[in-house]
């Protein structure tokens, strides 16, 4: 690869950096507090890579939970991550071997990032390959580096989560401003937060996106039997 996507790949992954290095920290930090070692956090950050159901494992281990109840568990809460790599489709069938590992690390703030990118071709692709495998580095080495400084950090960082809600909302105005059609933001929006106030903030997702793809695939087929 070129050093000019290595570098357009981590200025792309430089706000994904900038969340997950103190998220994971926090869950390093946490994984310690529960008595388990910093090799535990990275071990199972290397198996796991979801960050949400991270911080929830930390109970179910502590806690003796069944396999059945973290395997069920896991596949409810990241079900939505299915439909990330939908969109991506037509890149991943050329990426060959590196396909599987693209499905596997397409997390929300990968997908997010890489909507933004406006190369076209093999360049798009080994650059969204990049940024996948730094965004995962940056998970793990978070993750280590809290393990280690929980046993040493005095002091209470709860609310250190709130920096990925930051990273979404300065991706979604980054979005709308370079965008000139703002139906799927504007859908996403309402029918996110109706499922929210109907369904309760534990089941909302999934309903969610379901009715948004709906909704965009039948605006979509309409556009194209209008031409």
């Amino acid at each position: 690869m070129k050093k000019e996507i290595f570098r357009n790949a981590f200025i792309k992954s430089i706000p994904i950096l900038c969340s997950y290095l103190f998220v994971s920290m926090a869950y390093g930090i946490m994984m310690e507090e529960a008595g388990f070692a910093w090799y535990d956090s990275l071990f199972i950050s290397m198996a796991v890579y979801t960050g949400a159901f991270q911080f929830l494992l930390i109970t179910f281990l502590s806690s003796g939970a069944s396999i059945l109840t973290i395997a069920l568990t896991a596949f409810l809460m990241n079900s939505r991550q299915t439909f990330y790599s939908l969109t991506f489709v037509g890149e991943f069938r050329h990426m060959g071997k590196r396909m599987l590992y693209m499905i596997h690390t397409m997390t929300d703030e990968t997908y997010a990032v890489n909507l933004t990118l406006d190369s076209k071709g093999k360049e798009k692709e080994d650059t969204m390959f990049l940024i996948a495998l730094f965004s995962r580095c940056y998970w793990m080495v978070g993750a280590v580096a809290g393990g280690i400084l929980g046993q040493v950090i005095p002091f209470d960082l709860e609310g250190i989560d709130f920096c990925m809600t930051a990273l979404f909302i300065i991706i979604f105005i980054d979005q709308w401003e370079k965008s000139e059609n703002h139906l799927p933001a504007l859908a996403g929006l309402t029918v996110a937060l109706f499922c929210l106030f109907v369904i309760g903030e534990k089941n909302f997702m999934l309903p969610s996106l379901l009715v948004i793809s709906g909704i965009l695939l039948l605006v979509q087929n309409g556009g194209m039997k209008s031409e």
